[in-house]
C-alpha cells in the first residue's frame, strides 16, 4: 500500500514478534529440528533457553530481530500448526483493521474534499489506497465501495464491521490460494 507505517504500528508489529520469539524459546529439541527457520535463529534460541530474568528478556527481544532477517510469516504458521498459536491470526485481524482505517480515513478526506468543492460526494470516488487493496488482494470493489460509502455517509458502525469483513474475506481466499499453491510446489 502506499501509505507510511507510524512509528506505533511498527512498535506493534515488532512486540507481536517478540511474541513469537517468546514461543519460540520454549521450544522442545524435537521442534526446534523442524522448524522452518535459519540455523542463526535456532541458535538464538537456544541461548534464550540458558538465559533468566533480563536477560532472557534482551535475549528474546534480539532472537526477535534475528527472526525478521528471514521469513517471519513461516515462523508464526509452524507455531500455529505446531503449537496452536494464535500469532498468526492476530497479525491478520491487525493488518485487516488497518487497511480498514485506511482506507474510511481516504474516503472521509474524499468526502470533504467533493463538500468543500460544493459537489456531491458519489460511491465511485478515486483513492489511492482503496485501489491498492482492489488490486492486491481482489474484494469484490462494489460491495467495497458500497460498504466504505454507506459508513462515511451515516457513520454506522454496521457498515464499518462490513468494511471489515469484505477486507478480511479477501485476506483469507488470498491465504488459502497461497497454500494450495505452496502445496502443488511441494507436490511437484
Amino acid at each position: 500500500m502506499t501509505e507510511r507505517i507510524s512509528k506505533s504500528a511498527l512498535k506493534r508489529i515488532f512486540k507481536q514478534e517478540e511474541g513469537a520469539a517468546q514461543e519460540l524459546a520454549l521450544l522442545t529439541d524435537k521442534d526446534l529440528k523442524l522448524l522452518p527457520a535459519d540455523q542463526a535463529v535456532k541458535d538464538e534460541i537456544k541461548k534464550c533457553r540458558s538465559q533468566k530474568g533480563g536477560a532472557r528478556k534482551r535475549q528474546i527481544k534480539y532472537l526477535a530481530k534475528v527472526m525478521r532477517e528471514g521469513s517471519v510469516e513461516d515462523i508464526l504458521d509452524f507455531l500455529a500448526k505446531r503449537k496452536g498459536s494464535q500469532l498468526k491470526s492476530n497479525k491478520l485481524l491487525k493488518e485487516v483493521e488497518r487497511l480498514r482505517d485506511v482506507i474510511v480515513n481516504e474516503a472521509l478526506a474524499a468526502q470533504q474534499l467533493t463538500l468543500q468543492a460544493g459537489e456531491v460526494w458519489e460511491p465511485d470516488w478515486q483513492g489511492r489506497e482503496i485501489e491498492a487493496v482492489v488490486q492486491r488482494f481482489a474484494p469484490d470493489e462494489g460491495e467495497l465501495r458500497k460498504a466504505v460509502y454507506s459508513y462515511v455517509r451515516t457513520r454506522a458502525h454496521n457498515h464499518f464491521r462490513e468494511v471489515f469483513r469484505i477486507i478480511k474475506a479477501a485476506f483469507e481466499r488470498e491465504e488459502m490460494a497461497q497454500k494450495i499453491a505452496d502445496n502443488k510446489k511441494k507436490d511437484v
